[in-house]
């Protein structure tokens, strides 16, 4: 279990490290924009979409590795001031919600996604680029999310036990303190 739960957090570093680089071509597009914008006197037709199509994908995909890493918003209002073990209880207790959200957009982000990749959807704008890759991530970054909520609630368990976890394996534990 330890190596399955190491590898669901490593892969979703790994896809958080690569996601990370799309803010490059996201800035490059919206300063592209701007300049023009100042300089021609109109921006481009495409610039601002294609990085709201950019930041689609860079926001979903960083689910996982933000769950990981306890990056989460969270209110830390009363759960900041409980110890670890006490907030590994809440957690398990709430993770219901958390996989019920994620089994409606699985399946609602999987249904959409089919349908628009079968047909090969395009935007409706003058520029018309391909959104299907963009709707794809959802349900990728869904099952991402998922598996590293597994990883949690063992983390929780485990917590619960009075075990060490490995922040390799298991993402950043919680401690007593509000987190932020």
């Amino acid at each position: 279990m330890l190596r399955l739960a190491r590898a669901i957090t490593w892969i979703n570093g790994w896809c958080a490290r690569i996601t990370a680089w799309l803010i490059v071509p996201m800035f490059v597009l919206l300063m592209a924009d701007v300049i023009m914008r100042y300089v021609v006197g109109s921006a481009a037709i495409w610039t601002a979409e294609f990085a709201q199509l950019i930041f689609g994908v860079y926001a979903v995909l960083a689910g996982g590795f933000l769950l990981a890493e306890r990056a989460h918003v969270n209110v830390d209002i009363i759960y900041g001031r409980y110890s670890p073990t006490r907030k590994a209880w809440i957690d398990l207790a709430t993770s219901f919600l958390f996989f019920l959200f994620l089994a409606v957009l699985i399946w609602q982000g999987t249904d959409m996604a089919w349908e628009s990749a079968a047909k090969l959807e395009r935007s409706s704008s003058i520029w018309n680029p391909y959104v299907w890759p963009v709707k794809l991530a959802i349900p990728i970054a869904g099952v991402l999310l998922m598996l590293q909520g597994f990883v949690r609630i063992a983390s929780d368990v485990r917590t619960i036990m009075g075990l060490q976890n490995d922040p390799d394996v298991f993402g950043k534990q919680a401690t007593g303190e509000p987190s932020h």
